[in-house]
């Protein structure tokens, strides 16, 4: 893992106080999902879904492959998926270059495929689609809802093992704002934040 990206985990792990308890218990279920997966020696597959699959799931799904790594945990797959495709935001992308990840594009004209790295053989790929993409899996994964319309307009999603809402505000409510930046880097620590806080509780 790159060095920049441990570094904020590090720091991060030492936050985990300040995540409200009723915030713990609902992120509790998803670390005893995957502690059930790995007891049964399974795949651990984990879809973060948000409406346009542009940001805050993206965040999920890179977060997620990291704090993963972090903690050692194998046989690990992280994806994201919206209501509807559009693409991966320049500013969530931006934000994850100023944290250090290595970030490469395919440079289609529309919703480009992002090969997102945060170590040596060590990446995840982005790009936006609906949640049931082919890209996806079909059967036996957990949906992470990172947006409550997503949470609210996806009232079915077929062969989700574990569904639960983790709500995050939409920091695209400051694009082009003086604190658009910073708003950005918010939201994904705070992700990084709870996705490691899942992944510490596993054994």
């Amino acid at each position: 893992m790159y060095s920049s990206i441990k570094q904020i985990c590090d720091e991060l792990i030492n936050s985990f106080d300040a995540i409200p308890e009723q915030r713990k218990s609902l992120l509790l279920k998803i670390s005893k999902y995957i502690q059930s997966k790995k007891e049964a020696n399974l795949p651990i597959e984990l879809v973060y879904v948000c409406t346009h699959n542009s940001r805050r799931s993206h965040f999920g799904q890179v977060w997620a492959a990291v704090a993963a790594s972090y903690y050692g945990i194998d046989n690990v797959k992280t994806y994201s998926g919206g209501t509807e495709a559009t693409a991966f935001n320049i500013n969530a992308i931006n934000a994850l270059k100023r944290m250090g990840f290595v970030i490469e594009s395919d440079n289609k004209e529309t919703n480009p495929v992002y090969t997102v790295q945060f170590g040596v053989n060590e990446s995840t790929e982005c790009f936006s689609k609906v949640y049931n993409s082919e890209a996806n899996p079909k059967e036996h994964f957990a949906a992470i809802m990172t947006c409550s319309d997503a949470e609210e307009n996806c009232p079915f999603i077929p062969g989700v093992e574990l569904r639960i809402g983790t709500t995050y505000d939409d920091p695209k409510a400051f694009d082009n704002t003086p604190l658009q930046d910073a708003k950005y880097e918010q939201r994904s620590r705070q992700i990084a934040q709870e996705t490691l806080f899942v992944f510490s509780n596993i054994q």
